[in-house]
């Protein structure tokens, strides 16, 4: 593989590091959460965050000015876009906790978050494995693993809302915390999205 094309694969490996250390942050910020630092939580996730749109900048400017790329520009400037959106919507679940003032977080949004953790861990592994694609023996079951995480999210969401249902009695409480699975149901389907797009690019490309 010629030096420049190490760039793409190591860019796109960058930022699934980044999407799985935002998912760390978040189990570590609802495992001790108090409210009372909701904002210093915020500025340390958007730090994440801002670092990975620097690499989807990054990736965006490379591409601008390739003559010759290893995959289709358009399925790198697609990778890049669906992992910054894993990241972005791991943010988006700790921003729904500071504009909902959600006091607790529960049992069920700290596992679900330890979900996220692990879809981010398989896509890293997903991302190593990517550059040699061809040659790879164990990228398609990644794949159909991310896929397995990702239905035990969907369980997980549906009976999360459920139980939220018991609670009625604080209907404020209750429709906060349905926004925020929502987050955490969207984020588990961007993870999922990331390796279907992989496993898209590798069809064409073989």
């Amino acid at each position: 593989m010629a030096k420049g094309d190490k760039f793409y694969f190591e860019n796109l490996a960058a930022s699934t590091a980044l999407s799985k250390d935002a998912a760390n942050y978040l189990v570590k910020c609802l495992e001790n959460y108090r409210p009372e630092n909701i904002d210093e939580m915020l500025k340390e996730m958007h730090a994440i965050e801002h670092t990975a749109d620097t690499k989807k900048h990054e990736m965006n400017e490379a591409l601008a000015k390739a003559f010759v790329t290893p995959i289709d520009r358009e399925d790198l400037d697609m990778l890049s876009h669906n992992l910054d959106q894993v990241t972005d919507n791991i943010e988006e679940i700790l921003q729904k906790f500071y504009i909902y003032n959600i006091q607790v977080p529960g049992e069920a949004a700290i596992s679900f978050a330890k979900k996220l953790v692990q879809s981010c861990e398989m896509l890293c592994e997903l991302m190593d494995e990517f550059e040699n694609f061809k040659r790879s023996k164990k990228i398609h079951e990644l794949i159909i693993k991310l896929n397995d995480v990702e239905e035990e999210c969907d369980k997980l969401y549906l009976s999360s809302m459920r139980d939220l249902t018991k609670q009625a009695d604080d209907v404020l409480a209750v429709v906060s915390m349905r926004k925020v699975f929502d987050c955490f149901e969207s984020c588990a389907d961007a993870c999922e999205h990331v390796s279907e797009s992989v496993g898209t690019v590798i069809m064409k490309n073989t």
